[in-house]
């Protein structure tokens, strides 16, 4: 059981990992309301951090589906790991750009796929203890997901004037 755990953790690492850098040039390639939903539309750290977010909750749909009654507390658990890859973006984006005064494509893919290495090397730990297991948690976690990907689709179209939804490039906001 815990080698199956574990070839599916595996497997939506190689996934977030592959859609994540396949929808970071979607919008580009296909300039359409439907794409920016889904992919980044610029090149500001929140975009970035969608390209993790959206892979991850379709591929929690996906494993809940399969692996549900095995691992009861799936929703929970994702959501938890979901907020933290999804933060631990932002947190070593502004980390290493503030102390080295420095800023690196080759590093942004590096941050890129550690926090989804980090997202599910934590995920494996906690399903596998069976943490976050009561049914209320599982609710909080569905909505948590949920609430994290209309969070992200709402800010492409509507994004506050924060840095962190700030294109360095453009200077422009979301879409």
């Amino acid at each position: 059981m815990r080698k199956r755990l574990f070839i599916w953790e595996l497997a939506g690492f190689l996934w977030a990992g592959a859609a994540g850098t396949a929808l970071h040039f979607l919008h580009e390639w296909a300039p359409f309301v439907w794409t920016a939903v889904v992919s980044a539309v610029n090149e500001s750290i929140w975009e970035h951090m969608k390209l993790l977010v959206v892979p991850v909750f379709l591929f929690t749909v996906v494993q809940v589906c399969a692996l549900g009654q095995r691992y009861p507390n799936l929703a929970a658990v994702r959501a938890v790991t979901a907020v933290l890859g999804t933060l631990a973006i932002p947190v070593m984006y502004y980390t290493y750009t503030g102390a080295f005064g420095i800023q690196s494509v080759w590093v942004d893919i590096l941050i890129f796929f550690l926090a989804d290495g980090l997202l599910f090397w934590l995920d494996f730990r906690l399903l596998r203890r069976g943490a976050l297991g009561s049914g209320w948690q599982q609710i909080l976690g569905l909505a948590v997901l949920w609430g994290l990907l209309f969070a992200f689709v709402w800010c492409t179209f509507r994004p506050p004037a924060l840095p962190l939804f700030q294109d360095p490039v453009t200077g422009k906001f979301g879409l």
